[in-house]
């Protein structure tokens, strides 16, 4: 394994960003030279105040348990003095830059997923919804269409709660103009049939960012017929990444079977992969 870091700041002249490789060797087998993997690109939550450790390494390391090529993205927040769409222009630029050096990482450049949590569930679900208008929207030419997107416990609509991650995002807009992006910004409204597809978990028990965000954007997808899956787990809090008892200290039997997420959540990557793994 090999882990290095990469800023998007300078590869991409952003305000800031930093994506973390965390890599597989290079396949054993003889004659298995042309295989690639798939890639996952783990975004924390943080509700866009932080970034948070405990959805970052330990998620990614689960994928590449999983056969997959791994990276973290460290996206700035509003304490760094940003705002929307800064964090988009970062995930888009972390997925273009995957797919621009995926040889070199032993990815396969069709096969690049993203996985967010929370607020980064926000930011994951804003790609998939949002891919085609990133150019328009930062200026930037990338080629950042995720091949399908994992949302963990996401926040999605404004109206559905956590509404401090909308305010975060949008510091520094005016009132007027926080009321237009607040409605843009919630995710279930922007479904298109270009959207990509999404796998969908949280928990019933979830008080901070309700099951609803999870509910209403599946139906979103439903209605356009993009492929989703969605699992809602009747216990456990919000942020348990991925649901071992090392991060989720005094958490009960439930993790166990909140756990199997990340084998679902692999499974459902491998419905747009050609790899046999």
């Amino acid at each position: 394994m090999k882990s290095y870091k990469v800023s998007l700041k300078k590869e991409y002249g952003l305000e800031g960003g930093e994506l973390e490789c965390i890599l597989g060797n290079d396949i054993y087998d003889t004659g298995a030279s042309e295989w690639r993997r798939p890639a996952v690109i783990v975004v924390p939550g943080g509700g866009y105040w932080m970034v948070s450790k405990r959805e970052g390494e330990p998620v990614a390391e689960a994928f590449l348990a999983r056969g997959f090529q791994t990276f973290v993205l460290t996206y700035l927040c509003r304490p760094d003095g940003v705002r929307y769409p800064e964090q988009l222009a970062e995930l888009a630029a972390a997925v273009d830059y995957v797919k621009k050096h995926a040889e070199e990482m032993s990815v396969n450049p069709d096969e690049i997923f993203v996985v967010g949590f929370s607020a980064g569930g926000h930011l994951a679900g804003n790609l998939a919804v949002e891919w085609d208008c990133v150019a328009q929207k930062t200026g930037l030419s990338l080629d950042c269409r995720p091949t399908a997107v994992g949302l963990s416990y996401p926040v999605i609509s404004y109206a559905c709660g956590h509404t401090d991650s909308f305010e975060n995002l949008l510091e520094g807009y005016t009132e007027e103009a926080k009321e237009v992006l607040r409605k843009e910004l919630s995710l279930d409204s922007r479904v298109t049939g270009s959207t990509a597809p999404a796998f969908i978990w949280t928990t019933a028990e979830d008080t901070c960012v309700p099951a609803e965000n999870s509910l209403v954007f599946a139906l979103a997808l439903a209605k356009k017929k993009i492929p989703y899956e969605l699992h809602i787990y009747p216990r456990g809090e919000h942020g348990s990444s991925v649901c071992n008892k090392e991060i989720n200290i005094g958490g009960g039997d439930f993790l166990r079977k909140n756990s199997a997420w990340l084998d679902n959540c692999a499974s459902f990557f491998r419905l747009f992969v050609k790899e046999d793994f």
